[in-house]
């Protein structure tokens, strides 16, 4: 048997002969099914068996019109892509169609090209509303144990191991490269522990100079040095009955690293200035992104603290790593700095999504954060594309040249395809923006002046997402 096309296009029209010659012709250009109806009640009656991807309708049909269809098809799906064809006389019809939801529209009669690169484009319109909502729905589960987000291989095996060391009350050494999640790693292991009710306690080791880095590790005693008028508890004692990170081990000073090591074995603080001991009840969780064994061999780091912190060990995976997750990552973080920003209804385009998943991630999930949080609050449009995920570095590269044509850096990390299709982008919104800047504004005079019709014009600016009003001088 034959497997069924993936893609499913319902045409609707009154006009059978209409109806026959767009099923043979979209049916071989958009590769897809395609079902036709000759009324909108017939199109709701089959919408209800056999689930369009796109529906393509004419506007003026007996028993119910192609607006009324719409409005029918949005309530009972709202990722279907309605394309609407309209005759001589009904383009108010169509403009009012497009803003109750439509797609888009075409002229009768029809270029079989034209139309076909519509559907085509309508039917990746779709697809990316139907994965952003299947995003959606996985970040909406309640069941999510701990705060990573992913589903990658690489990443349950690090959350299953997180939550099996919780259990214990080992020393945990987090290693992994920067921007992996080792303080969430830390925060997980904290969590799933029977310490999990206290407030764990973090300690930025490189972030501290060596002697006030002691004091806040270990408190002191009144009197132990110049200002020291009263005595204070340092950061173990604070986390008594809890867990304490110490962030990035690697760079505590050898010096400290003695004392470091006494707590781990006698499970007991010195404070300065003080001659006895005060016993503590601290779990100890430490993280590193550099290469311990390598800073041992330089005597940077002593063996036999590093063998105590060792106990068990947990290494996160890096973005590369976890590829797949990204796209639910983008979105993750879409959705907070939306919501931080007051930009509810913000979406990142299919070709973003590619481009982000064939990008080199040096700085990880926090590198793809801190770019998600600059598309989120520099991004005029509600749409995320490509040339709005540019570093500050690939800013500032500006464009590269090729074969005389100017072309965004970033399109020769991604395939050859997707490169095209950015290109095209790229000229078409240069294009459009310079037309309506040199026209203040003016739709008609800008399509004139590109000899384009001017629906044909608004096509374009819709597709690049472009305000025609963002170009208009204001008077004061």
């Amino acid at each position: 048997m034959a497997n069924t096309p993936a893609k499913r296009l319902l045409i609707v029209d009154d006009e059978m002969d209409l109806l026959i010659l767009l099923r043979k012709v979209l049916a071989k250009n958009c590769d897809c099914e395609v079902s036709i109806v000759q009324s909108g009640l017939e199109a709701v009656n089959l919408f209800k068996s056999w689930k369009p991807d796109v529906i393509l309708t004419d506007i003026v049909m007996p028993d119910m019109d192609g607006l009324q269809l719409l409005d029918k098809v949005s309530t009972l799906d709202t990722t279907i892509s309605v394309v609407v064809m309209t005759a001589y006389g009904t383009i108010e019809m169509a403009v009012t169609a497009l803003k109750n939801g439509a797609y888009d529209f075409m002229e009768k009669p029809f270029d079989n090209r034209k139309i076909s690169q519509v559907i085509l484009r309508a039917f990746e319109r779709t697809q990316l509303l139907r994965e952003n909502l299947q995003l959606h729905k996985e970040l909406e589960k309640s069941d999510r144990p701990t705060e990573f987000v992913g589903q990658s291989r690489p990443l349950r095996q690090a959350i299953e191991l997180l939550t099996r060391l919780g259990q214990s009350d080992a020393t945990v050494l987090i290693r992994g490269e920067s921007g992996t999640g080792k303080e969430v790693a830390a925060r997980t292991i904290h969590k799933m522990s029977n310490r999990g009710k206290r407030k764990m306690v973090t300690v930025n080791c490189p972030a501290l100079p060596e002697q006030i880095l002691e004091s806040e590790l270990f408190g002191y005693a009144k009197g132990a040095f110049t200002g020291a008028d009263h005595d204070k508890d340092g950061l173990f004692l604070e986390a008594a009955g809890s867990t304490i990170l110490l962030d990035e081990i690697a760079d505590i000073p050898v010096s400290l690293q003695t004392k470091l090591l006494r707590v781990l074995q006698e499970k007991e603080i010195q404070p300065l200035g003080q001659t006895s001991t005060v016993k503590v009840d601290v779990r100890v969780l430490a993280s590193t992104n550099q290469d311990l064994e390598e800073k041992m061999a330089k005597g940077e780091f002593r063996e036999d603290l590093f063998y105590r912190l060792n106990v068990m060990t947990v290494t996160m995976p890096s973005l590369h790593e976890m590829r797949e997750d990204i796209p639910l990552l983008a979105l993750n973080f879409l959705k907070k700095y939306a919501q931080e920003y007051q930009r509810q209804g913000m979406e990142i385009s299919q070709e973003a999504l590619q481009c982000l998943m064939h990008r080199e991630w040096k700085g990880n999930v926090r590198e793809l954060q801190n770019l998600i949080n600059r598309a989120v609050l520099l991004t005029s449009s509600n749409i995320i594309t490509p040339s709005n995920l540019l570093s500050p570095e690939e800013l500032a590269e500006g464009t590269s040249s090729r074969g005389g044509i100017e072309v965004p850096a970033f399109v020769h990390k991604l395939s050859y395809k997707e490169a095209k299709e950015e290109v095209i982008t790229h000229f078409s919104s240069s294009y459009l923006k310079t037309a309506l800047t040199q026209n203040n504004g003016n739709v008609s005079a800008a399509a004139r002046a590109s000899g384009m019709e001017r629906q044909a014009f608004q096509r374009l600016l819709r597709r690049c997402h472009i305000q025609s009003h963002d170009f208009r001088e204001h008077s004061s």
